[in-house]
């Protein structure tokens, strides 16, 4: 009987965008279980913590039944092997993403040589996207609520509430 394969999407997701569940719905497609990978680097400050991160991220993930949400700490490459996943998901958005994510793949070869990368490549539409973009808009006032889904919106809305009004 054949095992099935696990894959992690790992990443900030500060916060999760459209651009990130396209990456997670197509790994969802291909593989029996995605586990979206939060990371907690205690180095890094982030907008938002990781229970709200965690949460945000499960209910804009809720529709998929492969996928789990889970957060960690360390080296993904010792996370994939607590959970016995073979596969790293990565999205690429632009060629300028591909030298670091090549690097970062052939870094986690080096660690634990039966972990492999998969790339995906994001929708156009998600091309420009960023988490740290996203947030610098509604820091300044502006709001973009088609690039998150409802539940990030909401929760960007609660965090900068000196958003400006142009969109209602």
């Amino acid at each position: 009987m054949k095992s099935a394969v696990r894959a992690v999407y790992p990443g900030s997701f500060d916060p999760i965008t459209n651009g990130h569940i396209y990456i997670v719905e197509r790994a969802a497609a291909i593989f029996d279980e995605v586990r979206v990978g939060i990371l907690v680097n205690l180095q890094k400050k982030y907008t938002f913590d990781v229970e709200e991160r965690h949460a945000m991220a499960s209910e804009a993930l809720s529709h998929l039944p492969n996928v789990v949400v889970d957060h960690f700490t360390g080296l993904l490459v010792d996370y994939m092997r607590q959970w016995e996943a073979k596969v790293i998901i990565r999205g690429l958005r632009a060629m300028s993403d591909f030298e670091y994510e090549f690097q970062m793949a052939l870094t986690n070869r080096q660690l634990a040589p039966g972990i492999e990368t998969f790339f995906i490549i994001t929708d156009a539409q998600y091309s420009y996207l960023s988490s740290s973009l996203i947030r610098d808009i509604f820091k300044l006032g502006g709001a973009m609520d088609n690039v998150v889904p409802p539940c990030v919106f909401r929760r960007l809305r609660e965090r900068f509430p000196a958003l400006s009004r142009r969109e209602e």
